[in-house]
Protein backbone atom coordinates (compact mmCIF):
# COMPACT_ATOMS: atom_id res chain seq x y z
CA UNK A 1 0.00 0.00 0.00
CA UNK A 2 1.50 3.64 -0.66
CA UNK A 3 1.93 5.98 1.60
CA UNK A 4 0.00 9.00 0.96
CA UNK A 5 1.75 12.22 0.07
CA UNK A 6 1.52 14.63 2.61
CA UNK A 7 -1.15 17.95 1.89
CA UNK A 8 1.65 20.45 2.26
CA UNK A 9 5.04 19.64 2.07
CA UNK A 10 7.19 19.96 5.19
CA UNK A 11 9.45 22.91 5.45
CA UNK A 12 13.33 21.54 4.95
CA UNK A 13 12.33 18.17 3.33
CA UNK A 14 13.97 16.90 0.38
CA UNK A 15 12.58 19.03 -2.71
CA UNK A 16 14.92 17.12 -4.88
CA UNK A 17 13.68 13.51 -4.45
CA UNK A 18 10.05 15.62 -4.42
CA UNK A 19 10.94 17.00 -7.95
CA UNK A 20 12.24 13.28 -9.21
CA UNK A 21 9.87 11.31 -7.81
CA UNK A 22 7.27 14.12 -9.37
CA UNK A 23 8.81 13.76 -13.12
CA UNK A 24 8.73 10.28 -12.70
CA UNK A 25 4.92 10.02 -12.10
CA UNK A 26 4.98 12.66 -15.06
CA UNK A 27 6.80 10.17 -17.30
CA UNK A 28 4.74 7.31 -15.93
CA UNK A 29 1.36 8.40 -17.08
CA UNK A 30 2.33 9.97 -20.06
CA UNK A 31 4.35 6.45 -21.07
CA UNK A 32 1.27 4.72 -20.24
CA UNK A 33 -1.20 6.97 -22.34
CA UNK A 34 1.29 6.75 -25.36
CA UNK A 35 1.91 10.49 -25.51
CA UNK A 36 5.26 12.43 -25.24
CA UNK A 37 6.51 14.85 -22.33
CA UNK A 38 8.62 16.51 -25.38
CA UNK A 39 10.96 18.75 -23.71
CA UNK A 40 9.06 21.94 -23.85
CA UNK A 41 6.39 20.13 -21.55
CA UNK A 42 8.86 18.62 -19.28
CA UNK A 43 10.94 22.46 -18.50
CA UNK A 44 7.26 23.53 -17.92
CA UNK A 45 6.73 21.08 -15.49
CA UNK A 46 10.22 21.60 -14.33
CA UNK A 47 9.30 24.76 -13.47
CA UNK A 48 6.34 24.26 -11.33
CA UNK A 49 7.93 21.67 -9.63
CA UNK A 50 10.52 24.37 -8.57
CA UNK A 51 8.50 25.18 -5.58
CA UNK A 52 5.21 24.08 -4.12
CA UNK A 53 3.69 27.38 -4.98
CA UNK A 54 1.17 27.96 -8.00
CA UNK A 55 3.09 29.98 -10.91
CA UNK A 56 1.70 32.24 -13.59
CA UNK A 57 2.40 31.20 -17.32
CA UNK A 58 4.44 34.94 -17.43
CA UNK A 59 6.46 33.51 -14.72
CA UNK A 60 6.82 30.25 -16.05
CA UNK A 61 8.33 31.98 -19.01
CA UNK A 62 10.47 33.83 -17.06
CA UNK A 63 11.83 30.72 -15.10
CA UNK A 64 12.57 28.98 -18.71
CA UNK A 65 14.18 32.23 -19.93
CA UNK A 66 17.04 31.87 -16.88
CA UNK A 67 18.29 28.69 -18.65
CA UNK A 68 16.90 28.67 -22.55
CA UNK A 69 15.76 31.42 -24.86
CA UNK A 70 12.31 33.07 -23.56
CA UNK A 71 9.30 30.90 -25.43
CA UNK A 72 6.13 31.99 -27.05
CA UNK A 73 3.71 32.81 -24.57
CA UNK A 74 1.39 30.50 -26.80
CA UNK A 75 3.76 27.30 -26.83
CA UNK A 76 3.68 27.49 -22.86
CA UNK A 77 0.07 27.65 -22.90
CA UNK A 78 0.25 24.43 -25.20
CA UNK A 79 2.20 23.01 -23.13
CA UNK A 80 0.36 23.69 -19.76
CA UNK A 81 -3.02 22.55 -21.64
CA UNK A 82 -1.25 19.05 -22.45
CA UNK A 83 0.00 18.74 -18.72
CA UNK A 84 -3.45 19.72 -17.81
CA UNK A 85 -5.18 17.11 -19.72
CA UNK A 86 -2.50 14.50 -18.01
CA UNK A 87 -3.48 15.34 -14.88
CA UNK A 88 -0.02 16.55 -14.43
CA UNK A 89 -0.98 20.56 -13.57
CA UNK A 90 -3.65 21.84 -11.70
CA UNK A 91 -4.94 25.77 -13.08
CA UNK A 92 -5.87 27.64 -9.71
CA UNK A 93 -8.50 29.80 -10.60
CA UNK A 94 -8.25 32.68 -8.49
CA UNK A 95 -5.20 33.21 -8.63
CA UNK A 96 -4.74 32.60 -12.76
CA UNK A 97 -1.94 30.14 -11.91
CA UNK A 98 -0.81 26.59 -12.36
CA UNK A 99 0.67 24.02 -9.71
CA UNK A 100 2.34 20.86 -10.58
CA UNK A 101 0.55 17.55 -9.14
CA UNK A 102 2.05 14.84 -8.68
CA UNK A 103 -0.49 12.57 -7.38
CA UNK A 104 -2.19 9.57 -8.50
CA UNK A 105 -5.31 10.73 -8.92
CA UNK A 106 -7.71 10.49 -12.55
CA UNK A 107 -8.08 14.29 -14.69
CA UNK A 108 -11.88 14.22 -13.52
CA UNK A 109 -11.37 13.53 -9.73
CA UNK A 110 -12.31 16.57 -7.77
CA UNK A 111 -10.20 18.30 -5.51
CA UNK A 112 -10.26 21.39 -3.43
CA UNK A 113 -7.26 22.91 -3.27
CA UNK A 114 -6.04 24.70 -0.15
CA UNK A 115 -4.01 27.79 -0.52
CA UNK A 116 -1.49 29.53 2.30
CA UNK A 117 -2.08 33.34 2.22
CA UNK A 118 1.18 33.10 4.21
CA UNK A 119 3.32 30.90 2.04
CA UNK A 120 2.03 30.63 -0.77
CA UNK A 121 1.64 26.62 -1.05
CA UNK A 122 -1.06 24.80 -2.47
CA UNK A 123 -2.44 21.86 -1.02
CA UNK A 124 -4.81 19.43 -2.52
CA UNK A 125 -7.27 17.12 -0.25
CA UNK A 126 -10.05 14.83 -2.45
CA UNK A 127 -13.48 16.72 -2.86
CA UNK A 128 -15.82 14.39 -4.45
CA UNK A 129 -18.46 14.94 -2.11
CA UNK A 130 -18.07 18.18 -1.73
CA UNK A 131 -18.27 18.37 -5.62
CA UNK A 132 -21.18 16.31 -6.07
CA UNK A 133 -22.94 17.96 -3.36
CA UNK A 134 -22.33 21.44 -5.38
CA UNK A 135 -22.93 20.05 -8.49
CA UNK A 136 -26.31 18.31 -7.50
CA UNK A 137 -27.57 21.67 -5.98
CA UNK A 138 -26.88 23.45 -9.19
CA UNK A 139 -28.46 20.82 -11.30
CA UNK A 140 -32.12 21.16 -8.70
CA UNK A 141 -32.37 24.82 -10.38
CA UNK A 142 -32.35 23.07 -13.73
CA UNK A 143 -28.24 24.46 -14.10
CA UNK A 144 -25.94 22.35 -16.07
CA UNK A 145 -22.61 22.20 -14.27
CA UNK A 146 -19.25 21.99 -15.87
CA UNK A 147 -16.73 22.43 -14.16
CA UNK A 148 -16.68 22.71 -10.10
CA UNK A 149 -13.05 23.91 -8.84
CA UNK A 150 -12.64 24.42 -4.84
CA UNK A 151 -10.55 26.52 -3.31
CA UNK A 152 -10.16 27.25 0.22
CA UNK A 153 -7.78 29.74 1.72
CA UNK A 154 -6.27 30.06 5.14
CA UNK A 155 -3.19 28.97 6.96
CA UNK A 156 -1.67 26.09 6.71
CA UNK A 157 -0.28 23.90 9.98
CA UNK A 158 3.22 24.92 9.09
CA UNK A 159 2.87 28.60 9.59
CA UNK A 160 0.51 28.25 11.96
CA UNK A 161 3.27 26.78 14.18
Amino acid sequence: MAVPKPTFPAPGHDHDRCTADAMHHAEHVCAARSQKLTPIRRQVLEALLASHRPLGAYEIIDELAKTTSRPAPITVYRALDFLMENGLVHRIESRNAFLACAHDHGTASMVAFLICDKCGSVGEVPATKVAQSLNDAARTTGFVPKLSVVEITGTCAHCQA
